[in-house]
């Protein structure tokens, strides 16, 4: 019993602490910090937000959590779910692309509702996030899910579950509770991501996120969950179908690091940072395609386009007869051919392309006709390490304009300059706060490690 991958993650999770963690990763969070607010606060009023924002006010905490853009405090579970919504729904903050892809940053929903709950210092925040990170990357890494049925937020119960007991400072026992806890009612269908897409694509990580919060504070109270939780009889392995194999083994603190990327907590520098507000597999394309839209003298020459990329790609956003015809914003922002075919059409990918009176504009609808995807075997043999897409884009004068894309704009290995990240958080906030309110938060946000607790950091993104 002492060596399950339960045991292993308690001992590494409930044993981290800030000055385990190298300054490449400590600056990586305070990024990301940044990055999921913008989203947040960008995406405040769309509807499943607002509907998650209505339920959670009308429960209230002593000693709660801030709902993001409010004064209120509801219980920490319910603002990890309403605040991971905000941060989820644009499909605009980070990713990490692995066996099983995934969007890491979801995490911060939850060790921000604990770190604000309990006073934790922005250090101790830092470090829970780390954790929660290197958790959901290293079980990505381990095996995938998504072809069984299942979908990634499934991983995110435990990474969450784990960041906040490391808040709490539970011992590895209680850790080890909240992990099986979270295990035991974690698999999320991933009918959430295919078909026509509703609102739950966007929100179903933030589920996890208040299940791993949820499952933390009854482990704190004492309450014991069932194991072992990953090899037993009937446990997430045999469940899920999947071997984890020795991903225990990973856990573990590596100060003797000859690399940051390899340090220890440090799988947040190998995740991706999106720069275009749609799924991650289709950042490659929009580059290419906005390249390509230069070289046009008028769209109306444009005969066709042609989209070669790589299986993951292809399964997830580039297949479904709906991907041509999107009728919600969540089947748009999921179409390879919708978004690559936008770019070049209206030469920018903002939230604008992604409002319904565009992507189901008829003419739109006209122009995807003659938009194909294939596989390409090459990008396929590439991927995970790299994300590409071929855009062809065929004129009516016989010519092909053609741009391949490896590693688009914010991926691990051709990462965006702080300044960058800023003015993605700024184009996103000031429109919502101002000037003054957003450079508020961005500083606040690069001083937490020196930060007493995360209140000042809610505060500053008050609705007024």
């Amino acid at each position: 019993m002492a060596t399950t991958l339960a045991h292993q993650l308690a001992n590494f999770g409930c044993s981290l602490r800030f000055n385990d963690l190298s300054k490449e990763v400590v600056h990586e969070v305070k990024r990301r910090v940044i990055d999921s607010i913008g989203c947040a606060l960008g995406a405040w009023n769309e509807d499943p937000c607002k509907i998650a924002r209505k339920v959670s006010l009308d429960f209230s905490a002593k000693r709660g959590s801030t709902i993001i853009g409010t004064r209120h405090k509801a219980p920490p579970d319910w603002a990890a779910f309403a605040n991971g919504c905000c941060i989820r729904y644009f499909d605009y903050n980070d990713t990490y692309l692995s066996k099983e892809p995934a969007h890491p940053s979801d995490n911060i929903a939850a060790t921000l509702a604990i770190a604000e709950s309990l006073g934790s210092s922005g250090r101790e925040f830092i470090t829970a996030t780390a954790l929660a990170y290197e958790v959901q990357c290293r079980l990505c890494d381990a095996a995938s899910i998504r072809a069984r049925g299942w979908d990634h937020p499934t991983y995110g119960d435990f990474s969450t579950a784990l960041g906040c007991a490391n808040l709490m400072k539970l011992n590895a026992e209680k850790t080890r509770h909240a992990v099986n806890i979270a295990g035991v009612a974690c698999a999320a269908m991933r009918q959430a991501r295919v078909g026509e897409l509703s609102h739950w694509k966007g929100v179903a990580f933030a589920n996890a996120a208040r299940h791993g919060v949820y499952s933390a504070l009854l482990a704190r109270a004492g309450m014991t969950g069932p194991a072992p939780i990953f090899e037993g009889q009937m446990g997430f392995e045999k469940q899920l179908g999947v071997a984890l194999g020795n991903v225990g083994e990973k856990f573990v603190k590596r100060p003797d690091a000859k690399t940051p990327n390899e340090g220890t907590a440090a799988m947040i520098l190998n995740t991706s940072i999106k720069y275009w507000p749609a799924e991650y597999h289709s950042q490659s394309a929009v580059e290419a395609a906005l390249f390509l839209r230069k070289s046009i003298r008028n769209v109306g020459d444009v005969k066709g386009m042609v989209i070669e990329s790589h299986d993951a790609s292809v399964d997830i956003i580039g297949s479904e007869p709906e991907k041509w015809r999107p009728e919600t914003r969540e089947t748009a922002d999921h179409s390879l051919p919708y978004i690559a075919a936008i770019a070049l059409i209206d030469g920018e990918v903002t939230e604008k392309q992604f409002q319904p009176k565009r992507f189901t504009d008829s003419a739109i609808w006209k122009f995807l006709e003659n938009v194909k995807v294939g596989r390409n075997d090459e990008l396929s043999g590439l991927y995970p390490s790299a994300v590409a897409n071929i855009v062809h884009v065929d004129l009516k004068d016989g010519r092909r304009l053609t741009k391949r894309v490896d590693y688009p704009l914010g991926h691990a290995k051709n990462r965006l300059k702080d300044v960058e990240v800023e003015g993605k958080f700024r184009a996103l906030v000031e429109p919502k706060l101002g000037k003054p309110r957003a450079k508020k938060i961005i500083d606040l946000a690069w001083h937490l490690d020196r930060s007493a607790n995360v209140d000042a950091l809610l505060k500053a993104c008050v609705m007024k």
